[in-house]
């Protein structure tokens, strides 16, 4: 198996008209992405992918939804979500190629990040490496965010992190028209 095939088949066109309605709604007339075509050909695994989708805005606006999930798809070194969302959406959330960059390389720190975006890399990255905010990381995100946003925070990087998980476990290929890791 080449890295460039996925360890599961994909579902090939034509869909059945149930599944090609689900992917028309999430893909706004784009063709599916692999992960939906690969998740799509197993009934009760997809179902359950688009009920915890967390694809509806939210209450986190697109940049910082974009700055959570970019940065959670790099701290797991996924990069065909991490693609798809800065090809997608980096543009629209106004993420600078200096703030692309930093959600691989940089950190919390970074000088291109607003106060509020160094609290929201800060808490991604609590998150990602111990799984859960001090009282010191919580009071500074409820500086910032209220209780909505936080909660949708914890549930994007929970997410996303899942989405890497299946993304890299099951091998899948680069998007074509995704984004690339900075070297």
């Amino acid at each position: 198996m080449s890295p460039s095939t996925p360890r599961t088949a994909p579902l090939s066109p034509p869909y059945p008209p149930e599944i090609q309605t689900q992917f028309d709604r999430i893909m706004r007339g784009a063709p599916p992405l692999m992960l939906f075509r690969v998740m799509a050909g197993h009934g009760r695994a997809w179902d359950k992918f688009r009920a915890g989708g967390l694809l509806d805005p939210g209450p986190l606006s697109l940049r910082q939804r974009e700055i959570v999930i970019d940065r959670t798809c790099a701290l797991n070194r996924c990069e065909y979500e991490w693609g798809v969302h800065v090809a997608i959406f980096a543009g629209p959330a106004k993420l600078t190629e200096e703030e692309v960059r930093a959600t691989v390389q940089g950190d919390a720190a970074s000088a291109c990040w607003s106060a509020a975006e160094q609290v929201l890399m800060a808490a991604v990255d609590a998150l990602h490496h111990r799984a859960t905010l001090s009282d010191e990381e919580f009071t500074a995100l409820s500086a910032h965010y209220d209780e909505a946003q936080i909660l949708e925070i914890m549930l994007l990087c929970g997410f996303y992190r899942t989405v890497s998980y299946m993304a890299n476990g099951l091998r899948l290929p680069l998007e074509e028209n995704a984004a690339r890791f900075p070297v």
